[in-house]
């Protein structure tokens, strides 16, 4: 409290010196830094004492005492911090490595219950596992390249199979369209298209018997097959076989109208106009039409 009061009374000198020489100066002149330098050049005495001189100056050092003590507590407080955050790390590790053996003894004492008598026991059971893994992967590694070279044989053989096609369309040769249709069979054995196709070209070269016998083959393969069901009309009719040629032409309209229109104008059918089934099957439509 002393000190506050001689800092006070050091204050208020100073102040009165300062308000002596603007009193000197006037009331309309200010205060300059000459006028305070020259006013401290002549002062008649000290503004201060050895005993103030002295007070701030202890003051001062016990100023700056304190901070080095305030500054020591505070290094000694992160210290004490910094070591306690180390002492945990260095329990956590200390407990996790404790606790991982302990899992690694329990795990090998269930081992040893469940029949896992030793580390030679795991490692053959793990390799035999392993073994057996890689064993399936390579059967079905195998089993997928087998599919993925039968499925391009299979575009091999498709693309194959269409240029065939095409050529036979391209043919005006009987033999050749036949040649080429064989060439399919080959390829695709089963093909009911073909068959029936070729039914037709051994049709223009007056094979009828060959004809039915490729129609027959056909229709096993695929009994709802009109073309087949056509031609092998045709056939019948190109031998005299009237109801038979009749029989299989109904069953190929019935699968598609388009017959009825090809059987009216087809050379093979051409005895048969004036049988009474034909006409009622073929002609029935335009026979009303007429009429009406």
């Amino acid at each position: 409290m002393i000190r506050y009061y001689l800092m006070f009374a050091l204050v208020l000198t100073f102040a009165g010196q300062a308000f002596a020489q603007q009193q000197q100066l006037g009331p309309e002149e200010e205060l300059t830094a000459e006028d305070l330098e020259e006013s401290t050049r002549t002062l008649e005495k000290p503004m201060y004492t050895p005993f103030v001189e002295l007070y701030l100056l202890e003051e001062t050092k016990a100023l700056r005492q304190e901070m080095q003590n305030t500054r020591a507590e505070l290094i000694e407080k992160v210290v004490d911090k910094e070591l306690s955050v180390a002492d945990k790390t260095m329990s956590y590790a200390t407990d996790t490595v404790t606790y991982f053996f302990y899992l690694i003894a329990g795990a090998t004492s269930i081992l040893v219950v469940i029949g896992w008598n030793s580390i030679r026991d795991m490692r053959n059971q793990l390799t035999s596992l392993a073994e057996k893994r890689v064993n399936e992967l390579v059967v079905e590694y195998e089993q997928k390249k087998k599919k993925k070279n039968q499925n391009q044989a299979e575009i091999e053989r498709t693309n194959e199979v269409h240029a065939l096609w095409l050529k036979a369309s391209q043919e005006t040769s009987q033999q050749n369209k036949i040649a080429a249709y064989d060439q399919i069979l080959d390829l695709r054995p089963d093909d009911v298209e073909a068959l029936s196709y070729k039914a037709d070209a051994v049709l223009e070269m007056q094979e009828p018997l060959w004809a039915i016998s490729l129609c027959q083959r056909a229709l096993k393969l695929a009994p709802d097959n009109g073309h087949a069901h056509y031609q092998l009309a045709c056939a019948y009719a190109e031998i005299g076989r009237w109801e038979d040629a009749v029989s299989n032409l109904e069953k190929a309209i019935e699968i598609s109208e388009a017959y009825r229109d090809d059987a009216s104008v087809d050379p093979s059918f051409e005895h048969l106009h004036d049988h009474e089934s034909f006409r009622n099957l073929v002609f029935q439509n335009k026979d009303d039409s007429t009429d009406a």
